[in-house]
């Protein structure tokens, strides 16, 4: 079934002159299929990073320029204008595509501004659905933002694949999923939320922020885009804000590509040129990222500070079946509920030492934070507790420091916290 996605506006009808011949980019590249028989680590590092053919650089320049050279009226070298393509992005763009196994690569200022652009391809009107405990600000735009776009979003409990039956509508544009989800952790199944979303003519959006291409990839499993915060695993060192979003669709690439030009909401080439840097280490950083959760998550479980551990690896976990089915890992957010409430919560993230109390995720180093009053703190506290991101609740996203020496700072954190 075609997806049920507003049509967009042809390239030649574009009038500011950046993209006048149309969309020269029918594919990101394409040349990434060549890589597609190498593994991770080599797609990371070669895809989109060809030696600059004229000074034969290794790593090719940054290239800053806003505008190109045209041999005459309408004939380009394949680039007119920084905002609508820059070859500094469009490496990156095409770097992730062939990480995420899809065609399309399109990069974004922001993660938010990835889904403030899918929502405006669904045109005015519409229905959304959306998992329950979803990241804090794409359940701001959807309530706050996408209102104004006449757009009702519902949202609901995927853990149970069969629970969205009931919310579909005559006018469900699209689905929305995070798996796992922010902060709770909780999974859903892409294959079968695809199988259903398709069948009522809605595409499928995954964030895959918290999985990153290495551990997941939702594009064959179904989903009809993939997105990412690139500010967290991707890029990896807490220095750019970016999104990205991929698909293996021509008709929503055209339709993203439009709008991401339109709207112009694109990261800059140096934030292009850092996060493509990034990327090239990503498979290694997450197996260390992994490796170092499933310690602290074992630790964190065996304590007698600790009420529970919430993290997809541990056998405990509801979904852990889920979770080795349709991934490759199980990454390294960990959350968990201490005992003593507020409090306790308070004083346990006041007392580490090498973890840094601070929102986002996804760096090499270690983070902690409280979702409650930080990063869910824009959704009211109805909903916060009925998705049970209570203020015992802390998130951990642990980074890529000696395992060893991230224990003992749990350790002495949970004895100064719990008495």
């Amino acid at each position: 079934m075609t997806p049920n996605i507003t049509d967009s506006i042809s390239a030649e009808e574009v009038t500011d002159g950046s993209i006048t011949n149309g969309f020269h980019q029918t594919e990101t590249f394409n040349n990434h299929e060549q890589f597609s028989k190498y593994g991770f680590g080599t797609r990371a590092i070669h895809v989109g990073q060809e030696p600059d053919p004229h000074t034969g650089a290794v790593i090719p320049a940054i290239s800053l320029s806003t505008t190109f050279k045209q041999s005459s009226i309408g004939v380009h070298k394949g680039f007119e204008y920084s905002r609508s393509d820059n070859p500094t992005r469009r490496s990156f763009e095409e770097a992730v595509a062939a990480l995420e196994k899809g065609k399309y690569g399109l990069a974004y200022s922001s993660g938010s501004a990835v889904t403030a652009t899918i929502v405006s391809t669904l045109g005015f009107g519409g229905h959304i659905i959306s998992v329950n405990d979803v990241y804090g600000g794409t359940h701001r735009y959807f309530t706050k933002v996408a209102v104004n776009q006449g757009i009702e979003t519902t949202f609901v409990d995927l853990t149970n694949p069969n629970n969205i039956i009931s919310a579909f509508r005559a006018n469900t544009k699209l689905v929305w999923v995070e798996t796992p989800t922010n902060p709770t952790l909780r999974l859903t199944d892409i294959r079968e939320i695809a199988r259903l979303a398709h069948f009522h003519g809605a595409i499928l959006v995954v964030d895959n922020t918290f999985m990153s291409p290495y551990f997941q990839n939702p594009l064959e499993l179904g989903a009809d885009i993939v997105v990412h915060s690139v500010t967290k695993y991707i890029n990896g060192h807490s220095d750019v804000i970016m999104g990205i979003a991929v698909t293996n669709n021509p008709e929503i690439n055209e339709s993203l590509r439009f709008y991401q030009n339109s709207i112009g909401a694109v990261p800059s080439a140096f934030d292009s040129w850092l996060a493509n840097r990034g990327l090239k280490t990503l498979h290694i950083r997450m197996r260390q990222h992994q490796e170092n959760a499933m310690a602290v998550a074992r630790l964190l479980e065996k304590s007698n500070k600790v009420e529970s551990v919430i993290y997809p690896g541990l056998e405990s976990h509801p979904q852990h079946t889920l979770a080795k089915k349709q991934a490759k890992g199980f990454g390294g957010m960990v959350s968990f509920r201490i005992k003593g409430g507020f409090d306790s919560a308070n004083k346990f993230l006041q007392s580490l030492k090498l973890f840094t109390l601070a929102e986002s995720l996804g760096g090499v180093e270690s983070l902690a934070e409280h979702p409650a009053r930080m990063t869910h703190a824009s959704v009211s506290e109805e909903i916060r507790r009925a998705l049970g991101v209570t203020d015992n609740l802390v998130r951990l996203s642990v980074g890529i420091e000696d395992k060893e020496d991230l224990l003992l700072d749990i350790q002495q954190a949970l004895d100064a916290a719990v008495h």
